[in-house]
């Protein structure tokens, strides 16, 4: 099969990281809600989509994207200390979001959407890693490709809309489009 711009392409995967010797499960999008998306319009990972677009639906895959062709190296350099005062609600700190461990959506002086990752909460900082979830891990995709066929005009015009901040369908009123909650593909999450 010829690759062409513009295919809605449904899979299922598994999706394991690798990081060394150690391989592990992260996620799946079973047949009854699997990953689609839309070709050649920069929704995932290029080296994701170029395992994907030739194949036809019924294949299947297994392929590993190496760290940096995903989502590159780990940098130390992205893990900050913000004032905690910056957590807070009405002057008291919320320690009911901010927790060790949680995804709080930020965003960057210039107004860019981003997810971090809280690692420590101290008396006045909180320490914040903006790495990607999967920064220095292998990507390891395995599954079966349910279909492969020219999008509508319609699925164009809601891959428009997605892509423009309109929002990422996941019921969230944070993200525009740039939720990291499952951001493995590269477009942001829950639009995959």
């Amino acid at each position: 099969m010829e690759t062409a711009d513009n295919n809605y392409i449904a899979v299922t995967y598994k999706l394991y990281s690798i990081e060394g010797s150690k391989k592990e499960l992260e996620e799946e999008a079973p047949a009854d809600a699997p990953f689609q998306f839309i070709s050649g319009l920069g929704m995932v990972l290029e080296a994701f989509e170029a395992q994907i677009a030739g194949l036809k639906a019924g294949e299947t895959f297994d392929f590993v994207i190496p760290a940096k062709e995903a989502h590159g190296e780990r940098n130390e350099e992205h893990v900050v200390s913000l004032d905690k005062s910056i957590f807070c609600i009405d002057g008291k700190f919320d320690d009911e979001h901010v927790t060790v461990g949680a995804i709080l959506p930020l965003m960057t002086a210039e107004g860019q959407h981003i997810s971090g990752k809280v690692t420590e909460i101290g008396a006045d900082k909180v320490v914040v890693d903006l790495n990607h979830p999967y920064a220095g891990c292998d990507l390891n995709f395995t599954g079966k490709v349910l279909e492969n066929r020219p999008a509508t005009n319609e699925e164009l015009a809601e891959a428009a809309r997605l892509m423009s901040g309109e929002g990422c369908g996941c019921g969230c009123d944070h993200c525009g489009g740039d939720c990291d909650e499952h951001d493995h593909h590269g477009c942001g999450g829950c639009c995959h």
